[in-house]
């Protein structure tokens, strides 16, 4: 049986392809209220495919922001249930002029595609419904009880996420959750994500005058809004990048031995990575260990934007009135989002020169960080499936990202979460000219077909 299925994918691939196209096509970015018709369009094509793909309940679940996708097939006595995790909303296309070719207009170039969200989460997302459609049209039963559950805001920390799940416990009820979004940690190494750090965001806003003033009229006696937020924002972290901040890390756990011993026997190579990213490499360099323990067991607090005054073309002589920045924290096991946000704001007041205003625009609810069973039976058989198809032992890895679902689903559904997909840390999401590795993406339906087989006993 498992050979038909993946013969069927396989003289399927160019109409799979086309369809990723089609899905890569819509400009699905969550953050920005200007692509809210885009947002609408990609849940509406992830609920066709469903349909298309024989699952006889598909509906689209309204939040207080993009709605959810759900779908259950059809009963499978005596078989587990397994709940596929994904979402189709992506990361805003920006800067556009670093795109060799228009991030909405998907484009193949040396087995790749290239196209905003085909990495994170579109491909690895469109590859179990793909799986889910062969088995229809080979008319074959399913081996598991398969239900889907696609969210539109992962992108922006999944905030109505979690009350969709509460809400729904019964029904996305399951015997274990499988995750398509994620990433293999390197394209040469197998790998299986067991940990990852949480998030929680803000914005910072500083006020000095009531509007923006003369340079020459105003200059060294009026607020300069810019000036001060930069003296402000230095505060936040030593020479060497740790976090100053009272308290941020109070709550902070250990990390769990088993990470710290893959790390120290990954031999990472950290003049590669700098080169890889193109910066040019600290004085003295860093070891690999020292590299990877900050990315992936440290939390950090990141300035992901700063803004204020005149930027356009040419000069402008003002002394600006406000300034702003954006913030995001990497939480590890043990911090809590509310008391990390609570320590941040009470530094920068702390900090903040007289004759100036501070506001904060609160982006919480926040993430916990999350960690695996690492006994968890569905792991093992993962990473049995991938050691025959790739012909290694994945290692077990931590991630420095967040995906919000591991903690969600543990405290509502009661189940573990393995994470399965087929994109790798490599493939520039989040960043200009992000791609998928159309090897990957057919070796991903393969590799679906032989879990979802052996989870269900075959």
């Amino acid at each position: 049986m498992t050979a038909t299925v993946e013969a069927h994918l396989a003289a399927h691939a160019a109409e799979s392809l086309r369809e990723l196209e089609a899905f890569c096509a819509i400009a699905s970015v969550s953050t920005d209220p200007a692509y809210k018709a885009g947002i609408r369009e990609a849940a509406e094509f992830v609920a066709d495919a469903l349909r298309r793909s024989g699952l006889p309940t598909v509906e689209l679940i309204e939040t207080a922001g993009h709605p959810g996708v759900f779908a259950q097939g059809p009963e499978i006595a005596g078989a587990p249930t397994v709940l596929v995790y994904g979402h189709y909303d992506v990361q805003p296309p920006d800067p556009l002029d670093k795109w060799q070719t228009p991030p909405f207009e998907p484009t193949v170039r040396e087995d790749r595609l290239y196209a905003r969200g085909v990495s994170d989460d579109k491909g690895p997302l469109l590859i179990p419904i793909l799986v889910a459609r062969a088995y229809r049209d080979c008319r074959k039963d399913l081996p598991v009880n398969l239900k889907f559950l696609i969210e539109g805001e992962e992108e922006t920390g999944s905030p109505h996420f979690e009350s969709m799940v509460a809400a729904n416990a019964e029904r996305f009820g399951c015997d274990l959750v499988i995750s398509a979004d994620g990433a293999m940690w390197r394209p040469d190494l197998p790998s299986v994500t067991v940990a990852g750090r949480g998030l929680v965001a803000l914005d910072v806003i500083l006020h000095g005058a009531a509007k923006d003033l003369h340079s020459g009229r105003h200059g060294g006696s009026a607020p300069n809004a810019v000036r001060a937020l930069i003296g402000m924002l230095a505060t936040l972290h030593d020479d060497d990048g740790n976090v100053l901040v009272e308290g941020f890390a109070d709550d902070a756990l250990p990390p769990d031995p088993a990470v710290v011993k893959a790390i120290q026997g990954l031999g990472f190579d950290t003049g590669r990575y700098f080169e890889e990213i193109g910066a040019p490499a600290p004085e003295p360099m860093p070891g690999g260990e020292d590299l990877l323990t900050r990315q992936w067991l440290i939390p950090t607090l990141e300035l992901n934007g700063v803004t204020g005054g005149y930027s356009g073309h040419g000069t402008k002589t003002v002394i600006p009135a406000t300034a702003s920045a954006k913030i995001t924290c990497r939480l590890v096991r043990g911090q809590d989002p509310d008391r990390v946000f609570d320590s941040i704001v009470a530094h920068l007041e702390r900090v903040k020169p007289s004759g100036y205003r501070l506001d904060f625009v609160d982006h919480r609810p926040g993430t916990s960080a999350f960690s695996i069973d690492p006994d968890l039976p569905a792991l093992a058989i993962v990473q049995d499936v991938l050691q025959d198809l790739l012909g290694a032992r994945p290692i077990r890895v931590a991630m420095g990202a967040t995906i919000p679902i591991g903690s969600v689903f543990e405290k509502h559904l009661e189940v573990g979460t393995v994470f399965f997909s087929f994109s790798t840390s490599d493939e520039d999401y989040h960043a200009p000219n992000e791609f998928l590795r159309l090897s990957n993406f057919r070796l991903g339906m393969t590799a679906w077909v032989r879990l979802l087989e052996r989870l269900g006993g075959r």
